[in-house]
Parts: structure tokens; C-alpha cells; sequence
């Protein structure tokens, strides 16, 4: 059964002339257990990371490779902030509208006021492919890097 959650991102993929493939598997709260489910599913696979500034009125959505460790004080360098951490799930609710084990670029289409800094790995831009869960943590969408770059552009946060 997909959710309304779910349902929200597919109709923006679908009107924004997103083509994707559904891959439906048990719910996975890490990369390691998801790990399990990445056969057939061709691209690169995602870790997504939601973080806020010391003072908490600046937040983040870090995209980079699942293989790959956040050094978060070189991603506080590069934002220009002296700390970074990781938000509440309460933030997480307020800003992408998800719940943890569900962060997601896909949460963008929840944050109205274009309040989150996306970072993006810039190794993801390699593959053709790209997998990220839609807005829940039962199912993994595989699109186009390019067709990626189209959602991010539409929805217009700015990005480092």
C-alpha cells in the first residue's frame, strides 16, 4: 500500500516529467539494512543527513554516497557554521515533513519556505542512476542524476 506520504512525491515526479522505478521492501532504518534490498536496483545509493547549526536556526540536508562517513566538522567548514549536528526528529518532522529512517531529498517538497541547505555530495553526479526513498522508509525510487538535478532545481533550496 503506498501512503499519502509517498503518494505526494509521486505526483510531483510525475508532473514534472520524472520517470522512476519502484522497488517496494520491508522498512529499513539504516544504510546497512538497507543494504539487503539494493539487488536490482541499479545507481548510486544514498545516505541522507539532516543536521542544524550550534544554534539551531540553520538546517541541513546532507546527500553523499552510503559508502562514505559525514566529517562534520569539514561539512560546518564548508556551510560556514563552527558546529553541526544532528537534528531532532522533531526538526526533521518540521522542516521534511518525514520521520527518522525516512530523510530523503524527496522531504524538499515538504520544506515551503526553501529554509533547508541541501550539501550534496558531488560523487552522486557520477552514476546515472540515483536512489533515494520517498518519503518513507518501505520503498526506494531509481532516477536520473539528471532528472535528480530537475527536482532539486524546481525545488529551489539553495545548495552547496
Amino acid at each position: 500500500m503506498i501512503s499519502e506520504e509517498e503518494k505526494k512525491v509521486l505526483s510531483l515526479l510525475e508532473k514534472l516529467n520524472i520517470a522512476y522505478t519502484r522497488h517496494e521492501h520491508p522498512p529499513v532504518y539504516t544504510v546497512e539494512e538497507a543494504r539487503r534490498y539494493y539487488s536490482g536496483m541499479k545507481g548510486a545509493q544514498c545516505k541522507n543527513l539532516f543536521l542544524r547549526n550550534g544554534k539551531g536556526n540553520r538546517h541541513y540536508l546532507v546527500i553523499l554516497e552510503d559508502s562514505k562517513r559525514a566529517d562534520l566538522k569539514q561539512l560546518a567548514e564548508k556551510a560556514g557554521e563552527s558546529k553541526l549536528g544532528f537534528a531532532s526528529p522533531k526538526r526533521l518532522l518540521k522542516y521534511l515533513g518525514v520521520e527518522p529512517g525516512s530523510v530523503s531529498a524527496f522531504g524538499l517538497i515538504n520544506d515551503l519556505e526553501k529554509e533547508v541547505v541541501v550539501v550534496l555530495d558531488k560523487d552522486l553526479l557520477k552514476d546515472e542512476w540515483i536512489n533515494f526513498h520517498p518519503n518513507v522508509n518501505t520503498a526506494t525510487l531509481t532516477i536520473s542524476v539528471d532528472d535528480f538535478m530537475r527536482f532539486l532545481e524546481h525545488c529551489g533550496n539553495r545548495i552547496l
